[in-house]
């Protein structure tokens, strides 16, 4: 053999040859795993394929669903959701890009959060705040009415607007809170709280609270799951509606609360009586009593007829006197009782009226201009008066810049004596004989040359 001879070369795998045995490791050595991280680059396909990347503060992977719409959890993946996936690693032999291929999805912490749900629910129920016989009524008629929700939510316009339609009467006594986010639910226990005693917070005592917000996902609602939420429920003196989320939502907050009602608009309903419903209850009321007492007394006096024309007609008409007054006096009764029942009716009417008028919002409005005008004319006077006292200040200083200033020394007399670059002299020490001058006046400048010097005063 050739010591020279050139040394074979090993035999070199093809690219196919060598992602397949990659993806084979792959798929031999991890095998399908489930994968938690942040959806991002989604793309939906026609084909109904999905692909989209997850990835971690210091990764991603490339991943892809294949006919997607039919795959469990496939409506928690979005862009900038964090998701937990089940999947088998590969790579996409076309590209040699490595990839996983999904088969299942579902929300990151929504297993935990479940968990945490089911087992605050059993404590409770097993201390009997679920119980049925420490469910308290509603109020019929109530007057003041406790909000707990957001100030700037969808909820509290729903509950607004019902309340204003079915009972303007009602006074509302709103305490804005957080309803979602680390933390909101101490705001929500203590909002329950103040207005559960007014004595301390200082708030109109209100006769039942309604406690809730808009729709979302668990994580949105979770702050209504928190024990310290249910203990202030639990403890609050009088009645409490939960109306958080949509119907198909249920939080721990609805089992303890006094009723559940499936959405903010519902608690309102259930909450204040329908006006228009009342005021039609109540003529009928009347219409029925007015019926019933008019049959009454025709029966009555049909009786008292066939009496007075009987066999004892004779002195039976003395024997009925007695009866017949107590029947006219019980007549006049029943219509006195009749007519101060309607009065009464039109007086609460009345009373109904002038309550919408003070609480309408147009004499709120009206209010709020005439406070903005007679704040806009203090604020005139105030930059009136400012305007003033700086123009006073700006003339005392122009006088005393008058009087301190080098025109007054001028006037008097005095002059300024500066060299040819404008250099002020004080000294004969800073002055040569043949040196330019410059000697400022009251009305110019006088340039002159030095002969000599003479010092001393």
């Amino acid at each position: 053999m050739d010591l020279f001879e050139e040394k074979k070369a090993p035999q070199a795998l093809s690219v196919t040859q060598l992602v397949r045995r990659m993806k084979n490791l792959l798929e031999i050595e991890i095998g399908e795993v489930w994968v938690e991280g942040e959806v991002s680059n989604l793309r939906r396909q026609a084909s109904g394929h999905w692909y989209f990347s997850l990835k971690d503060d210091r990764a991603q992977i490339s991943c892809a669903m294949f006919s997607a719409a039919r795959r469990g959890g496939s409506a928690d993946i979005e862009d900038g959701v964090r998701v937990r996936v089940f999947a088998e690693p590969g790579i996409y032999e076309a590209r040699g890009q490595l990839q996983i291929i999904v088969s299942r999805a579902e929300r990151a912490g929504v297993g935990e959060l479940q968990a945490r749900f089911e087992a605050l629910k059993r404590k409770l129920d097993a201390l009997g705040w679920f119980a049925a016989e420490r469910k308290r009524p509603l109020p019929a008629f109530p007057r003041t009415v406790g909000l707990v929700t957001s100030g700037t939510g969808a909820a509290l316009k729903d509950i607004m607007n019902v309340m204003l339609r079915r009972a303007p009467w009602v006074q509302p006594v709103l305490v804005p809170v957080r309803v979602q986010g680390k933390g909101a639910e101490h705001g929500i226990a203590r909002a329950i709280r103040r207005l559960g005693n007014p004595e301390q917070s200082g708030l109109p005592a209100c006769e039942v609270l309604i406690v809730g917000r808009g729709g979302g996902s668990i994580e949105d609602l979770w702050n209504f799951n928190e024990e310290v939420v249910a203990t202030a429920i639990h403890e609050c003196p009088i009645p409490v509606v939960s109306a958080v989320g949509h119907e198909i939502d249920f939080t721990i907050a609805d089992f303890v609360a006094d009723l559940r009602a499936p959405t903010p608009s519902a608690a309102a309903e259930l909450v204040v009586p329908d006006g228009g419903e009342l005021l039609e209850r109540l003529r009928r009321l009347d219409g029925r009593m007015r019926r019933s007492l008019s049959g009454r007394t025709s029966r009555l006096e049909m009786w008292l007829g066939q009496v007075r024309r009987s066999y004892f007609e004779g002195r039976g008409e003395r024997l009925l006197r007695e009866p017949s007054m107590r029947l006219d006096a019980q007549r006049e009764r029943l219509d006195g009782a009749v007519e101060d029942r309607w009065i009464a009716a039109a007086g609460n009417l009345r009373e109904l009226r002038r309550a919408l008028q003070a609480h309408h919002p147009e004499r709120w409005l009206r209010r709020a201009n005439d406070s903005v005008g007679q704040m806009e004319a203090r604020l005139r006077r105030a930059m009136a008066a400012c305007w003033e006292r700086k123009a006073a200040d700006l003339r005392r200083l122009r006088s005393l810049l008058e009087a301190l200033g080098p025109n007054s020394a001028f006037e008097r007399g005095f002059a300024i004596v500066m060299d040819d670059q404008g250099k002020v002299l004080r000294s004969v020490d800073e002055v040569s004989a043949g040196d330019e001058l410059v000697t400022r006046l009251k009305d110019g400048r006088v340039r002159s040359r030095v002969e000599r010097v003479e010092a001393g005063s």
